[in-house]
Order: structure tokens, then C-alpha cells, then sequence
């Protein structure tokens, strides 16, 4: 029987930071309660039992068939796919919602070089495409579009030859369907130095022996500016991405991620909660359902 929107809206909200970061700081959450008596999927639970960890299984069991993914969905293949797949969280690191000119990038993935997936889910529409891919070339040396089955031939159509595509064949299951280009020559200093911390782009600045201007700080950024404008642009990436994995480093949440359902170990990685309520977030994730659904 196919979801209603309420059961739909549901199943993706309880993937949302608002519940994520709820059980961290409060060791429960009523959005919880409340979302998952949404999804209809209680019913199964009321002989065998369960926990807050098996009720966030099962949501995600619905929610990754295909038609009805959204981009938590995509997010979670890539996180296991490639980050924990292909690397681990001691040698590469992953950023998401990176800010890059008028864009936001999905995902990213720092290992030897930048990578960054524009995540077009059965859901989404294509109209901003052109523009975000423009956006990427200008930081990111390889970019890829991962979408839904429906969305390749437009995707393969409307983006350059040198932009990867992937389409997610089973949820856990991403095929290539166009490798991306090795595209460093293309990236813009000064693109890179607006989508940095201030921090990050002194520490680039010191790799590459340039001198941090001696200037009143209501003109720093502007002569850090000027600073990047003047470098080669494969020195600039290769440092911005040895810069990110040591400040957005993840191996700290190694642990975390060991202890949550495979189902909330991308949110775990891309939701900032404080090292101080980690033992609270595991401690309700392993809460019986039963008791969880009395936090309404």
C-alpha cells in the first residue's frame, strides 16, 4: 500500500537534526514519539518489542525504497559507500551543506583530493543544477551528480563531460555511470578562500610561506583575499583539502558511529552534537520502544 504524505513526511523527519540533536541533549524526544506513530510502522512492535535503534531500522527500510528516497537516502550510501567504504574516518573526512559561491554542497568527501556529490533525489527538481555545478568546479577538483533513475538522461544531458554521474541502484548500491574528470586547473582561488573559515584559509596561507597580512581586522578578509588571488590554483585545493580533514577531522566519532544503528551513523556524521551528550544519544537510541512512545 503506498505511503500516505503524512506517513511520508514523517519517515524523513525522524531522520531530521531536531530529533537527532532532541535525544542527545535530553536522552529522549517527544518529535520521536510523535513521528514514528506517524509512519503506521508501531503495529509491528506490539508483540516482538523493540528499541528506539529498531524502530529507526525499520523507518529507514521504507524510506529507502526506490520513488520514494529522499536525500538522507542518498547521504547514507555515499557515508557507507565511500567514506566508511572505500576509506575510514581515520584517513578521510566529510563535510555537508559546504557553502560554495550561491551554493550549498551536499556532500563532500576529503581523502587525497576533493570530491564533492550534488545529490538529486526521486523527489527533487533539476532547475538549479547548471548553476551548482558551476559553483563546485570552482573549489572542488572532481564533481559529481548522484540521482535518481528517473533523472539521468537529463542529467547526463544538461552537465559537461568532465562531471561524474551516479545513480543509486539499490540503496546501498551506487553504479557510475560517468567518472568525473580530474578538473583542478579549473578551481578559483578565490572561490576557495569565500568558502573557508578565516582560521583555515591563515592556515593555507602559512603552507604555502605566504606572510598573513599585518592589517586592522575590519581589513583582513579583504587582504587575504587579494593574498589567495595571486596563487596557483593546484596549490590552493591540494592545501584546502589538507586543511578541512585536519579542522572537520571525524575520527573522534568513531566510537559514536560504532554504537548507533547503521541507520543513524550518516546523522551522527553530519549533525554537530557535543561530545558530553554522546553517552545520552546511545542510551536512547537502545531505549525499549514501548517506553519511548510514552515521551509524547
Amino acid at each position: 500500500m503506498p505511503l500516505s504524505t503524512t506517513q511520508l513526511s514523517a519517515l524523513s523527519r525522524l531522520f531530521s537534526s531536531s530529533v537527532f540533536r532532541e535525544l542527545a541533549r535530553k536522552g529522549r524526544s517527544p518529535l520521536f514519539a510523535r513521528l514514528f506513530a506517524e509512519t503506521g510502522l508501531l503495529s509491528r512492535y506490539t508483540v516482538a518489542g523493540g528499541t528506539v535503534s529498531s524502530a529507526f531500522e525499520s523507518a529507514f527500510a521504507a524510506l529507502r525504497k526506490s520513488g520514494i528516497r529522499d536525500e538522507y537516502v542518498y547521504r547514507a550510501a555515499l557515508t557507507h559507500n565511500i567514506l566508511l567504504g572505500r576509506h575510514s574516518l581515520n584517513t578521510a573526512s566529510m563535510l555537508t551543506e559546504f557553502r560554495v559561491g550561491a551554493s550549498k554542497a551536499d556532500l563532500v568527501i576529503l581523502n587525497g583530493t576533493g570530491t564533492v556529490y550534488e545529490i538529486k533525489s526521486d523527489r527533487d527538481s533539476l532547475l538549479r543544477l547548471s548553476k551548482q555545478v558551476e559553483d563546485y568546479k570552482k573549489v572542488f577538483s572532481h564533481v559529481y551528480v548522484i540521482a535518481g533513475e528517473a533523472h539521468i538522461p537529463e542529467v547526463l544531458d544538461s552537465t559537461p563531460n568532465d562531471i561524474g554521474v551516479m545513480s543509486l541502484v539499490r540503496w546501498n548500491r551506487i553504479r557510475t555511470i560517468r567518472k568525473a574528470v580530474d578538473r583542478t586547473d579549473l578551481v578559483c582561488p578565490d572561490a576557495i578562500f569565500q568558502s573557508l573559515r578565516m582560521t583555515e584559509a591563515s592556515e593555507i596561507l602559512k603552507s604555502l610561506n605566504v606572510k598573513i597580512p599585518d592589517v586592522p581586522n575590519t581589513m583582513l578578509w579583504e587582504a587575504m583575499r587579494a593574498c589567495f588571488s595571486d596563487l596557483t590554483p593546484a596549490d590552493v585545493h591540494q592545501q584546502m583539502v589538507w586543511t578541512l580533514k585536519k579542522t572537520r577531522n571525524l575520527s573522534t566519532l568513531s566510537s559514536l558511529v560504532d554504537q548507533l544503528p547503521t541507520s543513524l551513523q550518516p546523522a551522527a556524521l553530519s549533525i554537530n552534537v557535543r561530545r558530553a551528550d554522546h553517552n545520552r544519544l546511545i542510551d536512547a537510541v537502545h531505549t525499549p520502544l514501548y517506553k519511548a512512545m510514552a515521551w509524547r
